[in-house]
């Protein structure tokens, strides 16, 4: 337990949604928190759509932020395309759907920016009785009670504590992007927009729905369609390729946007004419800037260690057909907020309570999206191709589940 003479000091390491759902809650606890941020600048989530939940939506308020139509696209249900563009099933399914942008930029309003360190690249920790020391690139330090690891999948943090809980590729990434609505001809238009749509060809996924344009409007006629297209690429020479960048240099699983090829993006534009419904293909035409994600599993079977805990992506990484990455940082925060307060801010305590509950968690939901992706990942069972039907992906993708 922290002394009473002050309060309790956070480190987050990783100033990213999950790390800031944490700062912020411990924050209105009156821990003083510090957050640590590798990038030199404001993060970009370069367009990315999130599909809300209600736990989102709980710890927004318990931060004190406030939603309102703005927030996020409003959609009445589903609907599955075949190839010809025809609808094959509906489903009454309403959400809201925004953009990982739009949730970045009020999670980071709320946190006092002079706490909000950038350009702090994070390299190793060390732990005694009394508390921990988080060590920088470049001979900073700092120290505090607890240090929370939320610096994502390739986490450094899980590194030096769990090096055992690595990422395991999937077999097949998510190409990914945003169409402007104002560029899409009135059919595909009318066809989309209303709904969270998906197309099915064979081992293969294309799903998408509308959310904030660019300027991070919901109104009619300044939204932007958000696709994400499941294509199985091979580890051993399809995936650097893939990631080969203009220049000939081979990047790690990932590339900056900018950076891919031109060829590459063509042969994915031809392949969404050959393969999707003329919607989904117009929309993928459409797109200024298409983009890919390996697609990887991390399962950690411990995320509390004496006065360190993994949260958010750092801690488990399901593939993203649960549609619950976000949702799911913010029920690890709201879980580790409440722990420390229930337990008197005594730290082993508070982990022990915190692991036992997210980590069953957090075990669950990636064996849910591992199922859910069996088929794209190149399984022929039955259970897996059960999982690609349009009755099944409506019913099962992005959609509110209790995993414990």
């Amino acid at each position: 337990m922290t002394s009473s003479a002050r309060p309790p000091r956070a480190l987050v390491i990783g100033g990213s949604l999950g790390g800031l759902f944490a700062a912020n809650l411990l924050l209105r606890q009156g821990w003083d928190v510090e957050v640590f941020e590798q990038s030199g600048e404001a993060l970009a989530g370069r367009g990315a759509g999130i599909i809300t939940h209600p736990q989102l939506f709980e710890t927004l308020a318990r931060i004190g932020i406030a939603t309102d139509e703005s927030f996020g696209v409003e959609i009445p249900g589903r609907i599955t395309f075949d190839r010809s563009g025809a609808t094959i099933a509906t489903l009454p399914q309403p959400q809201n759907l925004t953009t990982w942008g739009r949730l970045y930029l009020l999670l980071k309003a709320a946190f006092p920016a002079e706490h909000y360190h950038f350009g702090f690249s994070f390299q190793r920790l060390t732990q005694d009785a009394n508390g921990v020391t988080a060590y920088f690139s470049g001979g900073g330090e700092a120290r505090g009670d607890l240090l929370i690891g939320a610096d994502g999948i390739r986490s450094a943090v899980r590194a030096q504590l769990a090096p055992g809980a690595k990422p395991l590729y999937a077999g097949y990434v998510g190409w990914r992007g945003l169409a402007d609505e104002k560029t899409l001809p009135p059919a595909a238009h009318r066809d989309l927009f209303p709904n969270f749509a998906f197309c099915l060809p064979p081992h293969e996924q294309m799903l998408g729905y509308p959310v904030a344009g660019f300027g991070n409007s919901t109104r009619p006629g300044e939204r932007c369609y958000n696709f994400v297209w499941y294509r199985p690429v091979e580890e051993m020479r399809g995936l650097p390729q893939l990631c080969t960048d203009t220049a000939g240099k081979c990047h790690d699983m990932a590339i900056p946007p900018p950076l891919i090829r031109a060829e590459v993006l063509l042969e994915v534009r031809r392949a969404a004419d050959d393969l999707l419904c003329p919607q989904f293909a117009e929309v993928v035409r459409q797109t200024r800037q298409p983009f890919f994600q390996a697609i990887f599993d991390v399962e950690s079977s411990q995320i509390a260690f004496d006065h360190v805990a993994l949260l958010g992506d750092a801690a488990f990484v399901a593939r993203p057909h649960c549609g619950m990455g976000v949702t799911k940082a913010a029920g690890d925060a709201i879980t580790l907020a409440a722990s420390m307060r229930d337990a008197d801010n005594d730290i082993p305590a508070a982990l022990a309570r915190y692991q036992e509950k997210r980590a069953r968690f957090g075990s669950a939901i990636v064996k849910h999206a591992r199922a859910l992706g069996a088929y794209l990942q190149g399984s022929r069972t039955a259970e897996a191709a059960g999982h690609h039907t349009p009755g099944a992906v409506m019913r099962e993708i992005a959609v509110n589940q209790d995993f414990v």
